[in-house]
């Protein structure tokens, strides 16, 4: 058995404003469109904590502070690279709000949330990132789904 296997690291930020907002990107890509938090890629040789606080200052315009690590959700990609997404959240925040090439950025009532178009496999995100009794999902293609645990 191989003790190495290939894997893409991204990262998820949900940003809180304390009176019941959230932080979310409508994003452009036709790939995988919809509302989502910001995020993304992992840089080679960048701190999975640094990669989360640069990808949230590149595609809102804010600086966060003390991301939390809260979850992870991973997926097997066609050629059998591993995909995971590290789950980060945090309500310390400064800057001005912006969006970016990546999508429109906007706060919304968590409330609201379930009422936007989301992004594929958000609804099993949302409940990753608030349940102290789940940490993890991931694709199960023996039963053609998502498995959170």
């Amino acid at each position: 058995m191989a003790k190495a296997e290939k894997a893409i690291f991204t990262n998820m930020c949900m940003v809180c404003d304390g009176a019941g907002n959230v932080l979310v990107q409508n994003r452009n890509d036709p790939g995988w469109p919809g509302i989502v938090f910001p995020g993304g890629h992992v840089e080679p040789g960048e701190s999975f904590t640094a990669s989360v606080i640069r990808e949230v200052f590149e595609e809102t315009g804010l600086t966060i502070e003390k991301p939390e690590l809260c979850g992870v959700k991973q997926f097997p990609l066609d050629d059998g690279t591993r995909y995971v997404v590290l789950f980060y959240k945090t309500n310390r925040f400064s800057g001005a709000l912006r969006s970016s090439e990546e999508g429109a950025v906007f706060w919304i009532p968590r409330c609201e949330l379930m009422n936007c178009q989301l992004v594929d496999s958000f609804p099993e995100i949302l409940k990753v990132y608030e349940s102290d009794d789940l940490g993890e999902m991931f694709w199960d293609a023996n039963k053609d789904g998502w498995v959170l645990v």
